[in-house]
């Protein structure tokens, strides 16, 4: 794997403070966390839609804007994919099932 996301959230950490009239990173970051959050979904469903209609490049083009979207939120959160990957590793190893089942209840 490149290292396609780490330039990508360093683009979008970037532009997050940017003239929102000219980037779409701005623009959206400007309309607050939940218009970032409601887009990280409709991305979210896209990619759902494209994987029951078993279409491969349609999934691979959604699964980028989610991915996309999802860093753009992990920004406006302060939170990084170093944090995220740290996560990952945390559970390597570990049955999804317990850890899951470790999880604190809400």
């Amino acid at each position: 794997m490149s290292d396609t996301l780490a330039r990508l959230e360093a683009t979008i950490r970037a532009r997050r403070t940017t003239d929102p009239a000219s980037s779409y990173v701005a623009r959206l970051t400007a309309q607050g966390r939940a218009k970032i959050a409601q887009k990280l979904g409709e991305e979210a469903v896209e990619t759902v839609i494209a994987a029951m209609a078993n279409d491969p490049q349609a999934v691979t083009s959604e699964a980028a804007d989610l991915l996309f979207h999802l860093i753009v939120l992990l920004a406006d959160m302060g939170v990084s994919l170093d944090d995220v990957c740290a996560e990952l590793d945390r559970r390597e190893g570990v049955s999804g099932i317990t850890e899951k089942a470790a999880r604190p209840r809400e």
